[in-house]
């Protein structure tokens, strides 16, 4: 396949394309939806036949015997990451929002505080309150444009309420790929405040050239704490199957997640695994480094536009398709900054506050779609902050 093949999604319930006027008051016919987590282009054809498969069958039944599936996802983490994972440690949730609920819901209490390292994934928050715990915000700095983490301010925070803290690895929004120092130190914290880990790893196949992506679960010394999330969804853009895998070495920490699980009646349905049992292999695997070399291309092309313009400042994307682009050094108010965007360019993208504190002053650009679109982007901005050039 051709990434650069335009695919209108218009009209097919798709939220990226066909919700934008509604949330954003972006044209649907005149705006380019740069908001939502998935790409617009085709999963690899092992994954398309894996579905066509199930349909010429014609009966969709329950699924049985899981074996390849966790046997596929054991070689795709040795193979890809080094990683030498139990099979028997896999659950499958919907999708890895999911995930994050179950183990909030699993490991909390109400009340207890979740620590995030914010501006991060807005979903982590959403959940946590929702299942009426505490966000605990600890703000990163940005040091000569990327995130960095000051654990002397975040011990300082701690009142002893938390219970768990989450890592966003790579990191969403901002496209840093952790290095094993900083994992140490996150995994250093938990244990000092005696936290449950929860390491949500869904980008960790979407790293640019040049990047090594390290698992947490390499880091020694906290295997009692920690659990890990992946997903086949962002890897391979299917995300409409809603699964994802929350993998956990400890036995006590596996048998309360278990519980909770057969508790609510949680199981996954039978497309969801068809689809990442073909996706994690050999096919799979050149499909995503592929992928990658044009996110990259992608990448370069939206940065140097965006740079080019007097006051934006694209951070460099370390992995993930998702451009952090901050607008403080216009001095613009973010109503007017976020006005010029929507209206004026009329692109769709996500708020920063949305992300936490430390997000005001920034936009959040999905580029994993067909390269003339990137480059329409940089246009629309480029004409939309004109005066500032």
């Amino acid at each position: 396949m051709s990434f650069d093949e335009i695919i209108d999604r218009r009209g097919s319930h798709c939220v990226k394309w066909d919700m934008m006027e509604q949330i954003y008051g972006v044209p649907q016919e005149s705006g380019l939806a740069m908001w939502v987590a998935d790409m617009d282009f085709k999963p690899p054809q092992c994954v398309l036949d894996a579905v066509q498969q199930q349909l010429d069958h014609g009966i969709i039944g329950y699924f049985g015997d899981d074996s390849k599936y966790r046997e596929a996802i054991r070689w795709w983490m040795e193979t890809r990451h080094g990683w030498a994972l139990d099979p028997a440690h896999i659950f499958t949730t919907h999708g890895l929002v999911n995930g994050t609920a179950m183990c909030v819901d699993t490991f909390t209490q109400p009340g207890d505080g979740v620590v995030l390292f914010t501006p991060v994934y807005h979903a982590f928050a959403k959940v946590i309150n929702a299942n009426n715990r505490r966000v605990v915000e600890c703000e990163m700095n940005l040091v000569d444009g990327r995130y960095e983490m000051d654990f002397d301010a975040y011990d300082a925070q701690m009142d002893g309420s938390e219970k768990m803290v989450i890592l966003c690895s790579p990191h969403n929004p901002g496209g840093r790929v952790w290095s094993r120092g900083e994992l140490a130190a996150v995994a250093a914290f938990a244990k000092r405040h005696g936290l449950i880990l929860v390491s949500d790893e869904i980008h960790h196949d979407l790293v640019m050239p040049g990047q090594t992506h390290i698992p947490m679960t390499h880091i020694e010394g906290i295997e009692d704490r920690l659990v890990m999330m992946t997903a086949t969804t962002k890897t391979f853009n299917i995300a409409g199957s809603h699964s994802g895998n929350v993998i956990i070495a400890d036995p006590d920490l596996r048998a309360q997640f278990a519980a909770r699980m057969m508790g609510l009646g949680l199981s996954p349905n039978s497309f969801g695994l068809f689809m990442a049992t073909a996706a994690y292999s050999a096919e799979g695997a050149v499909w995503v480094d592929n992928l990658v070399q044009y996110l990259d291309g992608n990448r370069k092309i939206f940065d140097a536009g965006v740079n080019a313009i007097p006051g934006l400042r694209s951070m460099n994307l370390e992995a993930t398709y998702l451009s952090w682009v901050s607008f403080e050094d216009t001095g613009m108010a973010r109503e007017e900054f976020t006005r010029r965007v929507e209206k004026d360019a009329c692109i769709a993208v996500n708020h920063g506050p949305t992300f936490g504190s430390g997000g005001d002053s920034f936009l959040r650009f999905n580029i994993a779609t067909p390269r003339a679109r990137v480059e329409e982007a940089v246009e629309r901005l480029a004409q939309a902050f004109k005066d500032l050039q």
